[in-house]
């Protein structure tokens, strides 16, 4: 049967016939299916070539090939080769002001604690502050990465979710397909399993939100089997981009040639030279000689019987280059120079002049919130999901309505201290309550039970006031009442007759 499917889907090939996606995969024409869907691979490996040292464009400089006079080869002059991180110190900084404290998530549903309480757990069980900066992270270094949700059963039989990132880097091939309003349709994953007796096998699984299909490559076409996608969404997150360093590649190339040959300067001419007086030259002193000696004629104006040959310093337009170079290739993509000089002058900053020093990576990081502030969206959406079809579907009504919101964290902090003296003005100028104090308070992690803390504890002293109170009232309450009476009475008395009369008229 799978050799005449196989036939059968040759022959349209042949034949021009056009067959639409979920026809190529009724027949299990994957291969065709492969073609039609958009992938990065291309453009993920030449950047991995990019931001590998190894293969930078300096490291193809050909050595020195050294002949004597007579033209013979007497060895081999290496030349230097140092290519510069430049991409993985962009791409860094680049993570670490987008993801360098974790996303902070909130509650906007009412009635939903069970599920968001879950929802909470899902985070923290699946390492997902982790996956999300690895993802990050191998996206700026490749365009592309994903990140894949797998519900399965543990070995107790209960359902379960991890995170897998997926990355060309990691032997991972991701397809995608598109409709014409940029929607996301369906996602493949490309990867080969090591199998029995070392035989290592390609399996294609293509995701839907209905359905999942497990492709596997064999000698003649494919098997597929489809399984029924509980979730009822593509669990995958997708995380497209250019890479950190784009448009700053040629000014990197440049740098790195002029500092390898900067540095075979170096060696011909950083040490000093003795000069020696003689008729005729007899030896050249070669680059990578120790204690030089050059020998030249007395008629080229050498006064001395020895001198020294000295370099004091590059040359002014080399030197100014390298800094320009070096400039541009930082604040063209929007990367902060951080050295220790500069780490030493901002030590004593608060979080605000912070980010104004830092405005080159905080106006990078704001234009790649656009497009993760929708990956998280997706995220908050797939984990409720994941938890009301899979995990626990008693709590399916309140995924249904959990609505979630994410926030962005500043990567060195908020000015905690700043944002507590404006809540203490606002409370005291009685525009704000308490309640909505304890919910901006930066200092409290958990504004639900720091109220129900509150609550507890002013309901404690309560009791211990009432206890108080309530014991020496009933010891020496009525003695005082009775005392007080009496000597008020005898003061009456003494007064004239309309006093007492009208006292009396007052205490009635």
């Amino acid at each position: 049967m799978q050799i005449v499917q196989v036939a059968t889907n040759l022959i349209n090939r042949i034949a021009g016939r056009k067959q639409e996606f979920d026809e190529l995969l009724a027949s299990g024409d994957i291969s065709q299916i492969r073609s039609k869907m958009r992938t990065n691979g291309s453009e993920a490996t030449a950047a991995m070539r990019e931001y590998d040292t190894e293969t930078h464009e300096v490291m193809s400089r050909k050595d020195k090939i050294l002949t004597d006079k007579k033209g013979n080869r007497r060895g081999i002059q290496h030349l230097w080769k140092l290519p510069i991180p430049y991409p993985a110190y962009i791409n860094e900084i680049a993570l670490v002001f987008l993801y360098g404290r974790p996303v902070k998530w909130s509650q906007v549903s009412e009635g939903t604690d069970e599920a968001f309480a879950k929802f909470l757990d899902v985070i923290k069980r699946t390492r997902f502050n982790s996956k999300i900066r690895q993802c990050k992270r191998l996206a700026g270094k490749e365009t592309e990465s994903a990140m894949l949700f797998r519900v399965f059963k543990d070995n107790d039989g209960t359902p379960d979710v991890q995170i897998r990132v997926l990355a060309k880097s990691k032997g991972d091939e991701i397809y995608t397909r598109w409709d014409q309003y940029e929607n996301l349709i369906s996602v493949a994953w490309g990867y080969n399993v090591r199998e029995k007796e070392d035989k290592v096998v390609y399996h294609f699984d293509i995701f839907t939100p209905e359905f999942i299909y497990r492709c596997t490559k064999k000698p003649l076409g494919w098997q597929v089997e489809r399984e029924i996608n509980f979730i009822g969404k593509i669990p995958i997150i997708l995380f497209q981009q250019e890479k950190e360093w784009d448009g700053v590649g040629h000014l990197i190339n440049r740098q790195e040639w002029i500092i390898s040959r900067a540095a075979d300067t170096n060696d011909y001419f950083a040490d000093p030279i003795a000069v020696y007086n003689i008729d005729v030259i007899k030896n050249l002193p070669e680059k990578g000689d120790v204690g030089k000696a050059l020998y030249t004629n007395t008629k080229e104006g050498v006064d001395k019987a020895m001198a020294y040959v000295t370099w004091d310093n590059a040359p002014q337009s080399k030197k100014d280059e390298i800094e320009l170079l070096d400039a541009h290739i930082l604040s063209k993509s929007f990367t902060p120079n951080i050295t220790l000089d500069t780490l030493k002058s901002i030590s004593q900053l608060s979080a605000k002049a912070l980010r104004t020093v830092m405005m080159l990576a905080d106006i990078k990081a704001s234009k790649r919130k656009e497009s993760h502030d929708e990956l998280l969206d997706r995220t908050g959406s797939l984990i409720a999901a994941i938890i009301g079809n899979v995990l626990d579907v008693s709590l399916k009504s309140q995924c249904d309505e959990l609505s979630v919101s994410h926030e962005f964290q500043e990567p060195f902090g908020e000015d905690i201290e700043a944002d507590i003296k404006n809540i203490t003005a606002c409370l005291d100028a009685e525009i704000m309550s308490n309640e909505t104090a304890i919910e901006k308070n930066p200092l409290i992690a958990d504004a639900a039970l720091e109220k129900e803390r509150i609550k507890a504890e002013a309901d404690e002293r309560l009791k211990q006031q009432q206890s108080i109170f309530g014991d020496n009232g009933a010891e020496a309450g009525p003695q005082s009442f009775t005392d007080g009476d009496d000597e008020e009475d005898d003061e009456d008395e003494k007064k004239p007759d309309d006093e007492k009369k009208s006292k009396k008229a007052v205490k009635k």
